[in-house]
């Protein structure tokens, strides 16, 4: 999904003009033709999100200056970009001072207007991640700094909401990297507990022989090597919330002791002579599913009720493939500035190419992804080529939740020799993005320049399944007549010129 922008002008001709630049940009365009309109679209929990607002200063009812304020009342952090055909200093300060990111005087030509977006979404992306880290340094991090536009993350996070204004046990599911201990953490921050620690504990990372130490702590000399006391985890998490991570490595042994400190309400250090009372909060994560695990004889099944009071399952990186565009925004906001490299943007053949990956190992493969092609460009736009690693994860079926769409005209598919893609018998075949995502073989099998021909089909090809059969966006991406891109596939595929009209 690529960033959604909204544009607020009464004059519909400069409305439709900035919308057809912002298109031309490669984002989404909303409009609407008064401050009230956008305003009420800004507050709809229904409509859909925006990430910046492109603001016209003079418009009757409530204008620019009125909007601006509006959205300060309300604390609604988005950048927004005006423009007004009064370029005067007075109006510059005063549209800065009411909060508006940048300043463009009519008419704005696209180069400038898309400077002033790819800007505004930058600066908002590192502020947010600025945020982000601020909150969860401090213990403060909520659902609002989740960056998310998926329909199923959202339901996750309203259930999330609903946890953190009790004491439920929850139980967070999902594959490894899927950010568990981030929704761990924002149910923490969004508690009444939020003051108190949080405290994580890995429990695959911890030696069988100091399970219950760590956990519950022990007596000055209750074993060999423990020459000083120790709190345990849960006394230091007293009053607040305790993360038990991978809780399906926890030993058997230990299980029966967690089971008893979830139910009595207190822990016994090792060494100890009487059990000490603690206030905790209980959120586990798993990427394994415990049902099975309890089936095996490797988990309690009185713990697994225990835990399994509230389940929640994050759906993997790929079943919510719009959420990736936005948090590539964010790792590249960040990393940028955190390793001062120039890359301020993400071509949009790049990002198609991202979206349309597998990403086995989930958000946390995608962020190092990022982080490999900021750190090795040397340029401001980062494309296909600084992705190189991705290549593994190509998709070996459809995209979750994306539909097969047929081609309108059957072209030829292509099999790889040597890396060469060489056409075969034309079939009618799903419309899909796979194998090169861009990157023309220049040369054919017998080392030779390939045919421009072969070049141009091929071209047309990976367009046709980039819009996913759209022809008229297709012509109008390659500039071509629609009757031009039929007479081609239809030369590629060898076939009789059929009609444009169809």
């Amino acid at each position: 999904m690529v960033a959604t922008i909204l544009i607020a002008d009464d004059d519909a001709v400069q409305r439709r003009l900035v919308e057809n630049m912002v298109q031309r940009c490669g984002y989404e365009a909303v409009t609407v033709d008064s401050g009230d309109a956008a305003l009420a679209h800004l507050i709809d929990p229904d409509t859909k999100p925006v990430d910046a607002l492109v603001l016209d200063l003079v418009m009757p009812g409530l204008d620019g200056m009125g909007v601006l304020e509006k959205i300060r009342d309300l604390g609604l952090d988005l950048p927004v970009i005006v423009q007004t055909a009064h370029g005067g200093i007075d109006n510059v300060v005063s549209a800065m001072r009411a909060g508006a990111q940048d300043f463009v005087v009519k008419p704005v030509g696209i180069e400038r207007l898309q400077v002033s977006l790819r800007n505004a979404l930058n600066a908002s992306a590192l502020k947010g991640e600025l945020q982000r880290i601020r909150h969860r340094r401090e213990g403060k991090l909520t659902f609002a700094d989740i960056v998310t536009r998926s329909e199923a993350m959202n339901h996750v996070i309203a259930m999330g909401r609903k946890a953190a204004a009790s004491a439920i046990p929850v139980l967070i599911e999902g594959e490894s990297g899927v950010g568990k201990e981030l929704i761990a953490r924002a149910i923490h921050g969004s508690s009444e507990r939020s003051a108190k620690p949080f405290i994580t504990v890995n429990c695959g990372a911890i030696p069988d022989n100091l399970v219950e130490s760590l956990l519950f702590g022990h007596e000055k000399g209750a074993f060999t090597g423990a020459t000083e006391r120790h709190a345990g985890k849960f006394v230091e998490a007293n009053g607040g919330t305790l993360f038990l991570d991978e809780i399906s490595e926890l030993p058997l042994a230990a299980q029966v002791k967690l089971l008893r400190a979830l139910q009595q309400g207190e822990v016994e250090a090792v060494g100890g002579r009487k059990p000490v009372k603690v206030d905790v909060r209980i959120v586990s994560a798993t990427n394994r599913n415990l049902l099975n695990q309890v089936k095996a004889g490797a988990f309690r099944e009185d713990l697994f009720y225990r835990l399994h009071v509230l389940p929640l399952t994050i759906p993997p990186l790929r079943a919510r493939r719009e959420d990736i565009p936005h948090l590539v925004r964010h790792f590249m906001a960040r990393i940028a500035a955190e390793e001062n490299r120039p890359a301020t943007s993400v071509s949009g053949e790049a990002m198609a190419m991202l979206s349309q990956m597998n990403w086995p190992g989930n958000v946390r493969q995608l962020e190092n992804a990022v982080y490999r092609a900021v750190v090795m460009s040397d340029g401001g736009q980062l494309g296909p080529q600084d992705f190189p690693q991705t290549g593994a994860v190509l998709p070996d079926s459809d995209p979750v939740g994306v539909e097969p769409v047929m081609l309108e005209n059957p072209v030829p598919q292509a099999r790889m020799v040597s890396g060469i893609e060489i056409p075969i018998a034309p079939v009618a075949a799903p419309a899909r993005v796979a194998s090169a995502y861009g990157t023309l073989a220049m040369l054919g099998e017998d080392g030779e320049v390939r045919p421009l021909e072969d070049m141009e089909a091929e071209t047309i090809r990976f367009a046709i399944a980039h819009y996913r059969g759209q022809m008229s966006e297709v012509a109008r991406r390659l500039k071509i007549g629609r009757s031009t891109l039929y007479r081609k596939l239809d030369e590629a595929a060898g076939a009789e010129p059929s009609d444009p009209a169809r």
